[in-house]
Parts: C-alpha cells; structure tokens; sequence
C-alpha cells in the first residue's frame, strides 16, 4: 500500500531518536534519497511479502502483527515517534530472504519516513561499515550456534532414543532365545517319551488315540481361558490330586503348566479313559511336553510380534519411508513417540491417553511433528522427575475452533510465571548445566508455527503443566524453510 508523499524536513527526521546522532549533510542526503509519506487507517505491507523498505514513524499509531495459524496475532502497538519496521535486514543483501517478518497497519493517520531496502543498506555500509560487521557477525554466528546446538539437540535425542529402543527390543528379544532353547530340550524330551511309548505292548488303536488327544490338546492351548490367581491356585490343587490318585509322579510340577494351557479334571479323565492304567503316567508326561511346546511357541510368537511392533513403531517415528508432507493421523504419530520413548519414561509416571478417534487426518511434515511430540514428552517428563518421578502424563486430542488440538498435560511443578514468556526464547532451558540447550521449544515452536501455520501454547499451574498445539485441518502453502 502507498501512501500520500509529503514534505521531508531535515530537521523534523532529525529530531527521531534513530536519527539524532547524524549530521545535517546525511540528513540532507536521507530527505533526498527516501521520503515522507503520510498513511491513512489500513495496512501498510504485509508478512511475507519483499522487503523494498525500511520506515521510521513520525507521528501517529502502528500495530505489527505476525500471522499464525490462520489469525493475525498483534505483538506490537505503539504510538512512540522513531519507532522503526521493514525491511532492517537490508544490508545482509540476498544472503537472507528479503521479505517482511511481520505486518504493518495504522489505526490513525500516520506519517512515516520511508527508506527504499536498496538505500538502506548503502548508508548503513557506508556510514557505519564497523556496526554492520558486528550485527552481520552476530546475526550469523547466532543463526550458525542455533543449527549447530540444534543438530546436538537431536543428537542427544536420538541417543536417548536409540538407547530406549534397544532396552524395549532386549526384552522381548531376550524372551524368544530363552524360550527357544527351552522348546529344543522339551522337543527332545517329547522324542524320548513318544519312543517309550512305542516301545510298550501297544496297539493302533491306543496310539491313534493318544494322538487325537495330542491335538485336541493343542487346540485347548490356544483357546486357554485368563484365570484369576485364586482361580489357578484352586484349580492346579484339584489337578495335583487327581494325578497322585492316578499314580503320576511330580502332580504338583505338572499341575500349574495344565492350568495355564486351560485344561481340567474333565480332560484329564478322557486321557485315562483312552489309555491303559500302567502307561497313564507315560502318556500325561508327553501330553505335558506337548503342552509345554505349545506355551513356549506362543511366547516366541508373541516375542516376535513386540520386536516387530517396536520396528514398525520406529518406522513410523522416523518416517523413513513416507513423503515428508503428507496426511497423517495424528494419533499414530503419537503412539509411535510415546513407544519410542516409553523406556525413558519410566515406571512412575502414568501414561494416560485421551484421544478423539473422530478427529480428521491432518496435513503434515510428520517426522517434524514427531520431533515436537518428543520435545514437548521430555519436558513433561523432566519436570515429573524433578519432583519426585511421580505422576501422569495426559496426552489429549480434540477438535478446537475448527483446528485440531494436541494436548501434553503433566502434574510437575508448573513453568514459573516469571519465565513463562521466555519458554519458546532460542537457548533458554531450566534444566541443568549440559543436561539441556535451550532450543527444544524454539525448534518445536518453529515447526508448529512456522511450518505448519499452526500455534503452540503453554498453561501452566503447580501440579497441571498443559502444553497445546494446534494445527489447521486443511492443508496451506507449506514453509519449506528449515528449522
């Protein structure tokens, strides 16, 4: 938006704050190669259009805004003559993107001395070529510190990771070589006990039916009803005595593994029933091996089935082999963070899902956000385990004026009022020394506001932190900038 060009005084310019130390020559110089123009109530650029000026207020009111998610957030509105906005990046030429950080309106006729970006920076080099090395040496070597410190910061995380994983892994990887080894022995075992069956005076008839039982009795295994601990306790008592009434040895070793695999007093008496008295006690302990193989494959099927869980959830976590904007379901995202770091959460805290399963796929840079789940997951649980490694983290999915609404809640301390607003500052952290670089929540902040166009949130009380990120259901333009 242009506006009306009036007269420029040398001395008016010259009395602004920004100006005040210059000579009248450059003032001169400043009226002649810039120009005073006088805006009426409306805006004046916009964010993210190309920077082409730089303007100081003379007299009136502005008020900056930065776009978020779909609404226009004021951060600024003053009325303080020499207040400056625009392009102040200038004299970095195209080593950055020239373009507004954020727009400017006025709410009552204004006049602004209006600098073209081209301009600016030549009397910027020119005239203070010593405070432009400076601002240039502190404008990038803090853009390089933050992407070197925020590589570590997901080296670390990765570590943290990666150290989880192989614990949740170990476990059930640990559980099928065990029960695999066991399955070798009681496989051999059964071999010997069959052998010693068919080595006694038995017909065809018997033996067709002990098989018959055998697989009767391995359907039984997999449909094995959950009992109660008092539950199996009565029932392994019930079958002990009948096997020592039966004249089976070593009743109460065999008893617990027949309760766990759902079998009875019933099923017993059908195995005596088909077999001869003298060799009972032979056909029940190979009946136990077969049993006990049952129980042990289903261990080693349900040991594969975690590992192959975990990969997929680390699949997922990374998203290794998706586009990097996509749909995505949130809440698999999630699930897939919170298994990822389930070993770092440790046993104390309380995990407790409330997810809105009716909520819509969303359009996203998942692995992104999965790096803000993390983030904003560690807090939480840095602060539960300041206070005692006690409590619960609530993680919570609703529909929020027409956005979709992720919500991380932890019963910690809570975020102190008088930091609460430097929370999302580049470098700042509560956590101690080397435990923490300060920019989880600045990378986590970008992505969800920059990237994604959505916003990030903090409500914070002793005893109920809520952290919430909210992103738009329809898909925009996405912010390829990296963060």
């Amino acid at each position: 938006m242009s506006g009306q060009i009036v007269a420029c005084s040398p001395q008016e310019i010259g009395s602004l704050f920004l100006f005040e130390k210059l000579s009248a020559e450059q003032l001169g110089r400043l009226c002649a190669q810039g120009r005073v123009e006088l805006f009426q109530p409306g805006p004046v650029y916009t964010e993210g259009d190309p920077a082409t000026c730089f303007f100081v207020m003379i007299e009136g009111t502005v008020v900056l805004s930065r776009r978020v998610g779909g609404d226009d957030v004021e951060v600024t509105r003053t009325s303080q003559p020499g207040v400056y906005a625009g392009a102040m990046q200038a004299y970095l030429g195209d080593r950055v993107r020239q373009v507004y950080n954020n727009s400017m309106r006025v709410t009552v006729p204004t006049r602004f001395f209006v600098l073209p970006a081209d301009i600016f920076a030549d009397v910027m080099q020119e005239w203070f070529p010593m405070a432009v090395h400076l601002l240039e040496g502190l404008f990038f070597g803090t853009k390089n510190t933050q992407a070197m410190i925020g590589q570590r910061e997901r080296l670390l995380a990765l570590g943290s990771l990666s150290a989880g994983l192989t614990h949740e892994l170990n476990n059930p990887a640990a559980a099928a070589v065990r029960a695999t080894s066991t399955l070798r022995e009681r496989v051999a075992k059964m071999r010997r006990k069959l052998g010693l069956i068919a080595e006694g005076p038995f017909s065809r008839e018997v033996l067709a039916s002990l098989v018959e039982i055998q697989e009767r009795t391995a359907e039984r295994v997999a449909k094995a009803p959950v009992l109660s601990p008092l539950e199996a306790s009565d029932r392994e008592d019930t079958l002990t005595d009948w096997l020592e009434d039966h004249g089976v040895g070593h009743g109460w070793q065999l008893a617990p593994t027949f309760v766990q695999a759902g079998l009875d007093v019933d099923w017993l008496e059908q195995v005596a029933a088909a077999v001869d008295e003298e060799i009972l006690p032979n056909a029940v302990g190979w009946l136990n091996y077969t049993i006990e193989t049952e129980l042990l494959m289903n261990e080693i099927e349900d040991s594969t089935t975690r590992i192959s869980h975990l990969v997929d959830a680390a699949k997922q976590y990374s998203q290794l082999d998706r586009a990097p904007y996509r749909v995505v379901d949130v809440h698999e995202l999630l699930d897939s963070t919170l298994l990822m770091l389930s070993g770092k959460i440790g046993p104390g805290i309380e995990v407790v899902k409330e997810y809105d399963r009716t909520l819509p796929p969303v359009p996203a840079y998942p692995a992104e956000l999965n790096q803000v789940w993390t983030n904003l997951v560690d807090n939480a649980v840095s602060a539960m385990n300041g206070a005692g490694g006690q409590g619960t983290l609530t993680v919570r999915t609703a529909l929020h004026h027409e956005r979709l609404l992720v919500e991380f809640r932890d019963t910690g301390p809570g975020v102190p009022p008088d930091i609460k607003d430097r929370i999302f500052d580049p470098f700042f952290t509560t956590k101690p020394v080397g435990e923490g670089t300060g920019l989880g929540l600045d990378i986590s902040w970008r992505i969800v506001v920059n990237k994604h166009h959505g916003a990030l949130r903090v409500e914070s009380v002793p005893g109920d932190t809520r952290f919430q990120v909210l992103l738009p259901l329809t898909p925009e333009t996405p912010d390829e900038e990296p963060v």
